[in-house]
């Protein structure tokens, strides 16, 4: 079998690994010091955003892109290379306009969006000139099953009245974030558990709608915010729907498959960053008379993480693949297993990394601490190891139930 990546993927990945190298690690103390002074990073992301769609590197994430909008249409298989590499600097997506939350949320709109709707959101999104967040997760129940969600989404005859809370609701604090796609219960407790929630449009500054927080991970406040918001009494017209009534859960997966694979790749660069580091330290560092490099438990580790990565890297471009020929659908269970896998490999092998540094690992001296923070968060996001977990099970147990006699014709007692 043949791994290789056609012609024109491989100079794409050239061509951002160049643009990452000469615009965007330089700039990353930059970065750092407003976050530290508690200023967004504007100054830092907008001229960087102009040179990259001058480049070309442009809205890259979107399978279904049209002629007539900004950007590069690349398949999920093409693009997921070029995410690996954006990991590598955790906040580099934006300059491309290639973000989270804003990916699944353009992809929301460019399925489901109204005519009037894609021009009011869905055209300054594909431009870079907004930014949006998704209020999906709640904190007083368990959003591991999302039937559970809370929020009350009430019909009235001139349009939506919105109530409940939210949080880690990433983005909100964006300085150009300005619509929320909110997630809430509109269907009676008699419908079928999955056929009661809708999701509708929320400018952010409709009156009711406050952000409480920035809920920091691990101590680590992301610039961008990982919010929690109220919504009281939140008023927005008819019009503000999004797709169709009771079809929350529809949307909800048709958004994360390709958000998931994104991830993981980015994941994928961080660890191949953490890696690089771990072996640069273990080559200089000396203990005991001895380079750390000369340790064979030190050697393990590096051995361990190089075979681990190369290894969750095939099952998601195997998942990218699959959504690309099969659907998002077919790929349920591989995005699940996915998801799982690329969250233990972060918190592996930057492990590993941050053992190698030692005390310094620990500090903001490097950022091991922080993709360690964030791998372990991705245990919880976009669903626990759990629920991934049962997935997977359920789709192999299924798959017995529907192929039997393999016990009985292997294992027959003589």
């Amino acid at each position: 079998m043949h791994f290789q990546f056609p012609d024109d993927t491989l100079q794409r990945q050239h061509t951002l690994r160049r643009f990452m190298d000469e615009h965007v690690l330089p700039r990353r103390a930059d970065y750092d010091a407003l976050v530290a002074s508690g200023t967004y990073p504007t100054a830092v992301i907008e001229p960087l955003k102009a040179l990259a769609r001058e480049a070309g590197l442009w809205n890259l994430f979107l399978p279904g892109l049209r002629d007539d909008e900004p950007g590069t249409r690349l398949s999920n298989l093409q693009y997921a290379p070029l995410a690996e590499i954006m990991g590598s600097a955790p906040w580099s997506p934006e300059v491309f306009n290639c973000n989270a939350p804003d990916t699944g949320n353009m992809e929301l709109l460019h399925l489901f969006a109204t005519p009037e709707q894609r021009e009011r959101w869905l055209v300054p999104l594909l431009e870079g000139r907004i930014r949006s967040c998704f209020a999906m997760t709640e904190p007083d129940v368990a959003s591991a099953d999302a039937t559970n969600i809370a929020t009350t989404i009430a019909r009235t005859p001139d349009g939506y009245l919105i109530n409940g809370r939210k949080w880690f609701t990433t983005g909100a604090l964006h300085p150009k974030c300005r619509l929320a796609i909110v997630m809430g219960v509109t269907g009676t407790d008699e419908a079928a558990r999955h056929q009661r929630h809708s999701m509708v449009l929320v400018p952010l500054d409709t009156p009711g709608v406050r952000i409480v927080r920035d809920v920091p991970v691990m101590h680590h406040h992301a610039p961008e915010g990982h919010c929690e918001l109220r919504f009281t009494d939140v008023r927005v017209p008819l019009e503000n729907l999004l797709g169709e009534e009771h079809a929350g859960f529809a949307l909800a997966q048709a958004r994360l498959g390709p958000g998931r694979v994104h991830h993981c790749m980015r994941t994928i660069g961080q660890c191949e960053l953490a890696l690089a580091l771990m072996c640069e330290r273990a080559l200089a560092r000396r203990a005991f008379g001895r380079h750390l490099a000369d340790f064979a438990n030190v050697q393990d580790w590096i051995a361990e993480s190089r075979m681990e990565i190369d290894q969750a890297r095939l099952l998601v471009l195997q998942a990218a693949w699959t959504m690309d020929t099969h659907g998002n659908k077919a790929a349920h269970t591989a995005v699940s297993a996915i998801k799982l896998v690329a969250a233990r490999l972060q918190t592996r092998v930057v492990d590993r990394a941050i053992q190698v540094f030692g005390a310094m690992g620990l500090t903001p001296d490097t950022p091991l601490s922080h993709l360690w923070s964030w791998g372990r968060a991705m245990h919880f996001l976009d669903g626990p190891d759990e629920v991934h977990l049962r997935t997977v099970a359920r789709a192999e147990l299924a798959r017995a139930q529907a192929n039997p006699g393999v016990l009985a014709t292997h294992c027959r007692m003589a």
